[in-house]
């Protein structure tokens, strides 16, 4: 597969990289086909691309769905992108930064309000908790998302328990997150400090809590991850301000060892924990009102 030469495409437009925007650009051919592969695209898809550079995702998707929302915050690259997308006609480019946007602004503005669409994009490192937290976090969701992200950061995205971290209960929470393949600095111009990841994202159809019911769940994850050498005994007690025998009973009925660490737990256990859990924090918020 065919990739856009962005060393050559970005010396004839005079263009450095911006570090401070996160701008590694994909280079690998193995790379791109294992994106385009793990987004199971189809001819009816509607896809926001997160980031779109130069193009080298861009392009392969406009031959493959039926609609592409490309993001990308620098207007440099925004040139490029029309000169290279012109022959597309089912492409829309937005300049801007996509967390100004909501997907269903997105949606609109491609002409598909109703979605639903797939996600997919090199994430800046600097910014990929946040860009995750959006897309994942807010409705409308996207139904796939396949992204790549720093290695560390796609290991704690799909870890297991005992290697669980709030990152982690945070994308499982919404989503079946895998590792489709590792990627070496080298496949990205310029190389990066570290190696990558592509993570394939199926987002759960059905949200696992209702929305005003998530700040609670998340508060009660938060406080586990709190202290995090502490047992969830001591860390949920300390973090909820609740008494240490409320927490103890809350985890004995969730079937929890309290000398358990938040790293152990799966989001099945959070979600036991949370119901057991809910309604001391909510009779102990009545009474500090």
């Amino acid at each position: 597969m065919r990739v856009l030469d962005a060393r050559k495409i970005l010396r004839e437009k005079g263009i450095r990289p911006r570090k401070s925007l996160g701008q590694n650009f994909l280079v690998s051919p193995r790379g791109l086909r294992a994106i385009l592969e793990a987004a199971e695209l189809r001819d009816s898809d509607v896809v926001v691309e997160i980031g779109a550079g130069i193009g080298t995702l861009t392009v392969p998707l406009a031959e493959r769905v039926g609609k592409v929302i490309a993001v990308e915050i620098d207007r440099r690259l925004v040139e490029i992108l029309e000169e290279i997308c012109a022959g597309y006609p089912n492409v829309l480019l937005v300049q801007g930064d996509v967390l100004d946007f909501s997907l269903r602004q997105l949606l609109e503005q491609g002409g598909c309000p109703q979605g639903p669409c797939k996600a997919v994009g090199n994430l800046p490192y600097y910014v990929t908790s946040a860009i995750l937290r959006h897309f994942l976090e807010n409705t409308p969701r996207p139904s796939l998302m396949v992204v790549t992200v720093q290695k560390e950061v796609a290991q704690r995205m799909a870890a297991s328990p005992g290697e669980m971290s709030l990152l982690s209960v945070s994308v499982q929470f919404y989503s079946k997150p895998r590792i489709v393949c590792h990627l070496p600095a080298g496949a990205f111009y310029p190389p990066p400090e570290v190696d990558s990841a592509v993570v394939k994202l199926e987002v759960l159809p059905d949200p696992r809590l209702p929305p005003e019911e998530e700040q609670v769940f998340f508060r009660i994850v938060r406080a586990g991850f709190g202290e995090r050498r502490k047992t969830l005994r001591n860390s949920l007690s300390r973090g909820l301000n609740l008494p240490v025998t409320q927490v103890e009973e809350a985890l004995a009925a969730a079937s929890i060892d309290p000398q358990r660490r938040a790293e152990s737990l799966s989001v099945e256990e959070w979600l036991a924990l949370y119901e057991k859990l809910r309604v001391n924090l909510q009779a102990h918020q009545r009474l500090s009102k």
